[in-house]
């Protein structure tokens, strides 16, 4: 498979834990200039869309342009036909008109920026919707034909329970959507929380009820009928995140956009961070990726998959045996983290909790 990331870097408010590349813009002038500059980009790879399989639009706040701005950008993605259609939409800015439009341009799934049910946790994020316009969003989008739905879950949010936490999963079955991405609240620099922290007024959720929490969104979406085949996406039968599974499968993907990455062929694509700069020439740099690189991110994405990774595809490809290449494997097999099932390589039931100790061998 190869896929297409599309970077949206505008939204409406700036959230406090967000640390993509992103951007408040100043006027409807600037987000039209960049809509031209990404149209031209994103033709500079037309030869390759005949091969393009999935299309994921995100950002930022893909769904904060007007209808007319998301025409003007879905026209530049028309000749492609993927198989999955992916677009991520906040509540608060969906509305009836752009669904249609969503579904005119072929669009076939949909991420809804929800985070949590709770409005104070709500407040407490600095997002600006409500339940009832996630409900309202799924409901219109199903009434339109677009089923396939994931939501955004976060959890261990200072000061959110555990109680609070179940009413976000009871209105997630409520909803009856097909897929799930659930994050704990991570601290990331050049963030409100962050700034907030180095000056001693944010403190994160200890590391026991964070487990918690965890193991407690793993036991209910299961329950709900949803597979957990990566350590934070749960997916519905026959609704994993295909355009996801190439990120974790080494597979290829273009990039267009503000701050957009791709990895084609072996090489990795670094678009600017500056507007000014990406308006002049989209990418910054391409670094090719020797096999050591390449390696090292196949275990660390392929073990954030609960199937693992193929021991066989490692050797075939690779000519290595995992085992002796990163004897400290050993130690992490030892203490119960990993484990060798099937011939594949994969995290234990503790060891997903643990995920990043296993990560840092491959470092």
């Amino acid at each position: 498979m190869k896929g297409l990331y599309v970077h949206i870097p505008f939204c409406e408010h700036i959230c406090h834990y967000c640390d993509f590349v992103k951007r408040v813009p100043k006027n409807q002038e600037m987000i039209d200039t960049y809509l031209h500059a990404l149209r031209l980009e994103i033709e500079s790879y037309r030869d390759h869309f005949e091969s393009i399989e999935t299309i994921y639009i995100g950002g930022g706040t893909p769904s904060m342009l007007s209808t007319l701005q998301l025409e003007y950008l879905l026209e530049g993605l028309k000749d492609i036909k993927p198989v999955e259609y992916t677009i991520e939409v906040n509540p608060e800015s969906y509305t009836d008109d752009k669904g249609i439009i969503f579904k005119q341009y072929g669009i076939n799934r949909i991420s809804l920026g929800v985070q949590t049910f709770d409005q104070k946790l709500l407040e407490y994020l600095n997002r600006k919707h409500t339940k009832a316009q996630v409900v309202h969003a799924v409901n219109h989008l199903k009434s339109l034909g677009i089923g396939k739905i994931s939501i955004d879950l976060i959890y261990a949010i200072p000061g959110q329970t555990i109680e609070q936490l179940d009413v976000d999963l009871k209105a997630i079955e409520a909803l009856d959507i097909t897929h799930v991405s659930c994050y704990s609240l991570i601290l990331e620099e050049k963030t409100y929380f962050y700034h907030q922290y180095l000056r001693g007024k944010f403190e994160q959720m200890d590391e026991d009820t964070e487990a918690t929490m965890y193991q407690k969104v793993m036991d209910d979406l299961k329950r709900q009928g949803f597979h957990h085949y990566e350590i934070s996406n749960y997916a519905k039968k026959g609704h994993v995140s295909l355009h996801n599974l190439i990120y974790w499968t080494l597979g290829d993907y273009i990039g267009v956009g503000l701050g957009a990455h791709g990895f084609i062929r072996g090489i990795r694509t670094y678009n600017h961070h500056s507007l000014p700069k990406y308006l002049e020439n989209p990418m910054e740099r391409n670094e090719i990726q020797d096999q050591t690189m390449m390696l090292q991110d196949e275990l660390i994405f392929g073990l954030r998959k609960m199937e693992g990774v193929s021991l066989k595809m490692i050797r075939d490809k690779y000519h290595i045996d995992v085992l002796k290449h990163y004897p400290k494997l050993l130690e992490k097999m030892e203490l119960g983290l990993i484990e060798i099932e099937d011939d594949h390589l994969k995290l234990t039931a503790k060891g997903i909790f643990l995920g990043n100790q296993v990560f840092m061998v491959f470092i």
